[in-house]
């Protein structure tokens, strides 16, 4: 897809599905449990490796233009990038940004830029997590929409759904979503589990159950006013024990692997 006509003519939606690991993610949509993600997944989920093993580093590279990268070998062309002498991932389909971050420079372009945070790097009582959300022309997080509300993708779409009918019809929406129920703690979406037992991989594959139960009311949101250009993905996996790991910012193969997909949601599209 040639970015150059998706910059202007499209909404734009990225979302990261915090922690979520891609063996999770493939097995569970293979099994027929994440109905809502399969009518826009025709052919799964792309085995990706990510730039960065936990959020802050990840997303930093994100909003420079580096998303997760093909697993097979190459140089691969970026979606975006910002101009800079020397990239060999800069090709003619790439959309080119003068600005030092791609939240700026859809801004340029005549972008709303809207974040809707979730984990603790997003949280703006503390001066880090105030960063990331820093870049954005409005930037949304509560208690609500953290980590340790069961609903915290429900009460994430509450807020969108605010942020798009105050929109004017004519303004075109970045709108980025960093999902929490994948992150610790998620025991409480695994029917049966308990807080002194903790996260497991299976409450993990709950999580996402819960998330794909929600996400067509996003994509149905995204797409009322026009097209919306989407990009789905993890910005980094977690350990269950494997090779005695558990969680990340680690460089373990559950961690660096995990699962991508961009899409275009046509205008009216309903999930």
């Amino acid at each position: 897809m040639n970015m150059n006509d998706v910059v202007g003519t499209h909404d734009i939606l990225f979302v990261t599905l915090d922690t979520l690991r891609h063996d999770v993610a493939a097995e569970e949509l293979a099994a027929g449990r994440l109905p809502n993600l399969a009518r826009v997944l025709p052919d799964g989920w792309e085995r990706r490796s990510t730039p960065g093993s936990f959020t802050f580093a990840a997303h930093a590279a994100f909003f420079a233009g580096f998303l997760p990268t093909p697993a097979a070998p190459g140089r691969h062309p970026r979606l975006f990038a910002a101009r800079f002498g020397g990239s060999e991932t800069t090709a003619a389909d790439t959309w080119v940004f003068e600005e030092p971050d791609l939240v700026a420079g859809l801004r340029a372009a005549g972008y709303r830029t809207v974040c809707v945070g979730g984990v603790g790097f997003f949280n703006p009582e503390s001066r880090l997590g105030q960063v990331l959300p820093g870049m954005f022309d409005e930037a949304h997080w509560s208690p609500g929409t953290g980590v340790t509300d069961p609903d915290a993708f429900g009460n994430q779409l509450d807020v969108v759904e605010r942020v798009v009918a105050d929109l004017p019809a004519e303004q075109r929406l970045f709108l980025f979503v960093n999902v929490p129920a994948l992150h610790q703690p998620n025991w409480f979406y695994l029917d049966g589990a308990t807080r002194e037992a903790g996260d497991t991989r299976a409450s993990h594959a709950a999580a996402l159950r819960y998330v794909d139960g929600l996400i067509g009311r996003l994509f149905t949101t995204m797409a009322a006013r026009r097209p919306c250009f989407t990009v789905v993905c993890s910005d980094h996996g977690t350990a269950y024990g494997e090779d005695g790991h558990v969680g990340h910012r680690i460089g373990h193969d559950v961690v660096w692997t995990v699962p991508y997909a961009d899409f275009v949601l046509p205008k009216g599209y309903e999930g």
